[in-house]
């Protein structure tokens, strides 16, 4: 029988840790035709859910993320707050990872799904109508993962097939369609590709997926990380301390792969070939930059701003998964009350790989 509450987190506005309302009286949601109930089995944590807690993505903020991550900003403009722009609405369960089992279906939808492990693309289509470079974002247009239940559309949540822990799949949908999506975006091949950030979620997510389209992989990451980054897949890692014209030389990479951004921004573009390829989908280290356009036109650079994902991003995901060309590295597991020590945990970037909360289980 299927339960009128469940366990989740609230957030309950833009803020410290003190916004994450862990509560076991909300409400189960119903399904509204063409939408699936998930019975939620683990959920990743992501640079976006801190992001959208503490109103990074407002235009008022022009720090790191790590410098509000557990206290919040002082200015921050609640209107444009969010991925979309639109303000957020509150109470929202965030939460961009979901790995469940589909436990009912609304009008319209096949009962026959009931009962498919399944991950749902973070970046959802349906409620924009399919709309070119428009999407919401589970966990922020709409509520997400951390919960015990929660619903999704139909068709942009995929059944998979494979061996995987529950975590192992949380781990999957919006760090690795994230990095898939810049690395389709920037059409990467057999060449020569500088990854930043890769001992995190998305970075070691761009390793691997690099490495499987036949990239030779140079990755930026902390020192002490970079024996398990090598253990990704990366031919060759650099200390995200260093100066990488120096250690690298100028026009040497064919494509960037950056998350991260900030005072090293600049030197991401020396290394570039002429006619070389930049694609972002992050600014951990802060997003305000210097851009010398001579740089930019004088070495006929494309750069790429990936945030809309076409459909075949996704569908790749669960092809390469069901293939066994992918698998993501879990570092740490955490009941979904401690929701704030895992994102405090997230935010000291001391572990290579995937935090995942596990929400309580229930028979449903």
């Amino acid at each position: 029988m299927m339960p009128r509450t469940m366990s989740a987190v609230l957030l309950t506005g833009h803020g410290d840790f003190d916004v994450l309302d862990y509560r076991s009286d909300v409400p189960v949601p119903e399904p509204k035709p063409g939408e699936v109930l998930i019975r939620v089995a683990a959920a990743g944590i992501n640079n976006t859910d801190i992001n959208t807690r503490i109103g990074w993505y407002s235009k008022k903020v022009d720090a790191a993320t790590e410098q509000g991550g557990a206290s919040g900003f002082a200015q921050v403009d609640d209107k444009d707050a969010s991925w979309s722009g639109v303000p957020l609405q509150f109470p929202r369960i965030q939460g961009a990872d979901v790995c469940g089992h589909v436990v009912a279906v609304g009008a319209g939808v096949d009962p026959a799904r009931i009962g498919e492990r399944v991950i749902v693309r973070n970046m959802l289509r349906s409620y924009v109508d399919y709309r070119p470079y428009e999407c919401w974002t589970l966990g922020s247009e709409i509520d997400g993962g951390f919960a015990q239940f929660t619903v999704a559309p139909s068709r942009e949540t995929h059944a998979v097939r494979c061996d995987w822990t529950d975590a192992e799949l949380a781990s999957i949908p919006c760090a690795y369609s994230t990095a898939e999506n810049m690395l389709h975006r920037a059409g990467v091949g057999a060449e020569r590709v500088l990854v930043t950030g890769a001992s995190g979620g998305v970075g070691s997510a761009a390793v691997q997926l690099a490495k499987r389209r036949g990239a030779e992989v140079i990755a930026v990451c902390a020192a002490a990380k970079a024996g398990e980054v090598r253990a990704l897949g990366a031919d060759r890692t650099v200390d995200r301390r260093a100066d990488l014209v120096a250690e690298l030389g100028r026009n040497s990479i064919d494509v960037v792969v950056d998350i991260v951004a900030g005072p090293v921004w600049p030197q991401l573009l020396e290394v570039l070939r002429l006619g070389g390829r930049y694609a972002c989908a992050g600014a951990i280290a802060g997003p305000i930059t210097e851009l010398d356009l001579r740089t930019l036109y004088l070495k006929d650079l494309t750069l790429y701003g990936c945030t809309f994902q076409e459909d075949a991003v996704f569908e790749n995901l669960v092809r390469y998964i069901e293939a066994g060309e992918i698998r993501p590295v879990v570092a740490k597991t955490y009941p979904l009350a401690e929701i704030a020590r895992a994102q405090c945990d997230f935010l000291s970037k001391s572990r290579t790989g995937k935090l995942v909360l596990i929400p309580p289980q229930v028979n449903a």
